[in-house]
């Protein structure tokens, strides 16, 4: 479909004036028919208002239409306030498309603590149920942008034994990304066929491996959500071996998209790769790969393009991982700068300065000790996201 949408789904959206005027902050997915529903949220003890509404349709287990976002205001923080807001949104907006609205999934953003402005909902919603069918998947990745330099979508179509299904991914975020399952909001949409239980199992296995894989600020929200929504709408069912070939598209889906995360972090230049491999179990590996990833002074020196191996083997000690440091080694853009306890090729300098000007660099640390790996992405660290971040509510 011309407008990147799967099947059955068609979006909308509307200018409502949350926080600017002149841009589109409210967007609206409706499916002709009910969508098996897979969700993970964020783990940040004060859940938004809208993650609160999403977990209990969730667990309800029921069918879902529709997946309602807005930019502007997180509503969260706000109490039973904001969540009776919340709530309302979602009636106003049923009304408007002929839907329950326990069929309605509410997405939201902006500064933590800012209750909805009720007022400018009633006004907006009439044009965001009119334009339904004429935007797409670009246009409703827009609506819910904040700091976001560009729309975050992606589109992949599969080709199964019974025909081709569509996946179509919507996500932004820029800032305050780290998600432990960043602001995180994103949307899947597939028109496949899939039961609910194998959809929320694969739909789990995918993030582990991609968003929950990612950082920009080490900062988990309190609104991170991420959508699956899947309408059998193509015909086409996956089930036995077909359900591992969608799993894999998913996850290459759900890997580009949380890249594009990271390579949109505020103000940030480069995305750095963190391989971490022998350890001596998984969970010691994610210990190195995220302390490197998370450490500003790793960051800031990939910003500057200084190749400072000795701020990334700090890293890596204070981790609190299980190694023996005199077995460590580590490359950084695929030059060995330390290995068994000391440094070498150290007349490499002036190669690393121009391989550290790519928009993608590369960690790779072998701790010598075990099978366990784990790979992270992160952004790096400069001044325009601490100018971005010290203005955000001016």
């Amino acid at each position: 479909m011309a407008n990147g949408l799967p099947q059955g789904f068609m979006a909308g959206t509307a200018t409502a004036a949350f926080k600017k005027t002149g841009r589109d902050d409210l967007g609206l997915i409706v499916s002709d028919r009910p969508a098996a529903l897979a969700a993970l949220f964020t783990q940040n003890v004060f859940k938004a208002a809208p993650v609160l509404v999403c977990k209990e349709i969730l667990a309800g287990g029921a069918p879902v239409r529709a997946v309602l976002a807005n930019s502007g205001q997180a509503n969260a923080c706000t109490g039973v306030e904001g969540l009776a807001e919340c709530r309302q949104t979602q009636a106003l907006v049923a009304q408007a498309v002929g839907l329950d609205p326990s069929e309605i999934l509410p997405l939201s953003t902006g500064v933590i603590g800012a209750r909805l402005r009720m007022d400018l909902w009633r006004a907006a919603v009439p044009a965001l149920a009119q334009s339904l069918g004429s935007r797409s998947a670009e246009g409703f990745a827009r609506a819910f942008m904040t700091t976001d330099s560009f729309p975050k979508f992606a589109v992949r179509d599969l080709q199964c034994l019974a025909g081709t299904v569509r996946l179509t991914v919507m996500a932004k975020g820029a800032g305050m990304i780290c998600p432990n399952m960043a602001t995180m909001l994103a949307v899947a949409l597939t028109d496949a066929g899939v039961a609910k239980e194998s959809w929320q199992a694969m739909f789990g296995r995918a993030v582990s491996k991609t968003f929950n894989r990612v950082s920009v600020d080490g900062d988990t929200s309190t609104n991170d959500t991420i959508l699956g929504l899947a309408n059998a709408a193509s015909g086409v069912v996956c089930e036995g071996s077909e359900l591992a070939v969608l799993e894999e598209a998913l996850t290459e889906i759900l890997g580009i998209v949380s890249h594009m995360l990271v390579m949109d972090g505020e103000g940030a230049r480069r995305v750095i790769h963190i391989a971490v491999t022998g350890a001596a179990d998984d969970a010691d590996a994610e210990r190195v790969a995220r302390s490197v990833g998370h450490s500003q002074l790793v960051k800031t020196a990939m910003y500057g393009g200084d190749a400072n191996w000795g701020r990334i083997m700090t890293a890596v000690g204070y981790s609190g991982a299980r190694f023996d440091p005199s077995r460590v080694r580590m490359s950084l853009c695929g030059v060995e700068r330390f290995c068994h306890g000391c440094p070498v090729n150290d007349d490499q300098e002036a190669r690393l300065a121009e391989l550290l000007k790519a928009k993608d660099v590369t960690v790779a640390v072998d701790l010598g000790c075990g099978s366990g790996a784990y790979s992270f992405q992160a952004s790096d660290l400069g001044h325009e996201y601490v100018s971005l971040n010290a203005d955000y509510r001016s």
